[in-house]
């Protein structure tokens, strides 16, 4: 996938908007606030999808939590499949607010995009950044699927999340791979319609891999020096049952 993306809204109670239009190009699918007291959170932690990978931290740094929704995946998915349908790949921005030392995932913004089996464009990204800007969100990441590939980080994916880890140190990126059950026994029994995984890069070592690469598209990296991963795992990601969100779908 190629994706560039650079950029506290509380509210009470989850709602749900049906195509509602507003000012900016894209209607909101559901509205979204922070978790209010008494939220059932839950970290996650999931198996190793293939042997780069690995579910404890290398960061010296220690990284702030983030909080996201479960349901959010489910419903990218959804919204995704379509595309997952036609084994075209589907991805989106995620956006998050800072309060008391917790970043909240609280945006999914799908843009415009080109797809293919084993890639996806966005396109139009002004409209991305404009979101962003409206509400005064970190970059937190990105969101896409594999539709006939199992749950791993591509060359081409791993390039495009340097970008979003050099501007927020606790970005990560979401795999959601509908076709993977070989993942689904991982997962805790209320996400087990979910194969997914939530990765970065390590820090320092694969960070330093991707900064010295000038290749592009898919192709081979080489082993960090001290043997360690290139990518792996997330361990400050945490699932939260009553945070809710909003989606900007602009396709």
């Amino acid at each position: 996938m190629s994706l560039h993306t650079i950029s506290e809204w509380p509210c009470a109670g989850r709602v749900t908007a049906h195509a509602v239009t507003l000012s900016s190009p894209s209607p909101v699918l559901f509205l979204t606030a922070k978790a209010p007291q008494g939220a059932l959170v839950t970290h996650v932690s999931v198996a190793d999808s293939d042997k780069q990978s690995n579910t404890e931290p290398s960061v010296s740094n220690v990284l702030q939590d983030v909080h996201i929704s479960a349901q959010l995946m489910e419903d990218f998915l959804e919204l995704a499949k379509e595309n997952t349908d036609k084994d075209l790949e589907t991805c989106g921005v995620l956006g998050a607010f800072l309060e008391n030392g917790t970043f909240y995932v609280t945006t999914l913004i799908i843009p415009k995009q080109d797809s293919t089996s084993s890639s996806c464009q966005a396109l139009n990204e002004e409209d991305v950044f404009a979101i962003q800007n409206e509400r005064s969100l970190f970059p937190m990441g990105w969101i896409h699927t594999h539709p006939s590939q199992s749950c791993f980080m591509s060359s081409v994916d791993l390039h495009t999340h340097y970008s979003y880890q050099m501007m927020v140190p606790e970005a990560f990126a979401i795999v959601l791979a509908p076709t993977d059950s070989s993942r689904c026994a991982t997962l805790m029994q209320q996400f087990c319609s979910l194969s997914y995984g939530i990765f970065q890069l390590t820090e320092p070592s694969g960070m330093s891999v991707l900064k010295e690469c000038q290749e592009t598209g898919f192709h081979p990296h080489k082993e960090p020096a001290d043997g360690s991963p290139i990518y792996e795992h997330c361990s400050h990601v945490y699932t939260n049952s009553n945070l809710r969100f909003e989606i900007f779908d602009l396709r």
